[in-house]
């Protein structure tokens, strides 16, 4: 079974989806398989992360933000923005798949791990994740 799902962003950070993703699995016919998911973007990425405590994120934002600079002096491709040569950085840095094991209808996260969509750039609008079981 392979689901497209369509997540809305309002701004660059990590934006959780783990319900999305939660109820393609309970509507999946196998008892047990693997969740893979797949970004299809070059500038937003894919996380397991944190889900309790929101600092967290703050955190890994602020973290990934002063790793990978905008308006870096190094950069040539700034056609698109100060945001986007950044961006593509911190997709690579990062993930465009995740797979997580399922049972029951569930997935199979820990207790505070949640699923986010990592936006990289200032965007507002809708990213796509493939879901395939």
């Amino acid at each position: 079974m392979i689901e497209l799902l369509r997540i809305d962003v309002d701004r660059q950070g990590l934006h959780p989806f783990t319900p999305a993703v939660h109820s393609v699995v309970k509507r999946c016919e196998q008892q047990e398989g693997l969740c893979t998911l797949f970004i299809r973007h070059t500038s937003a990425s894919l996380l397991i992360q944190e889900n309790y405590d929101d600092s967290a994120r703050v955190d890994l934002e602020n973290w990934m933000n002063r790793l990978v600079p905008e308006n870096d002096p190094l950069y040539t491709h700034t056609l698109e923005g100060a945001d986007d040569m950044p961006a593509h950085i911190k997709s690579a840095l990062t993930a465009t798949q995740l797979s997580i094991p399922f049972r029951d209808g569930a997935l199979m996260l820990g207790t505070w791990q949640g699923i986010y969509l990592w936006e990289h750039r200032h965007y507002c609008g809708q990213r796509e994740v493939v879901v395939h079981l």
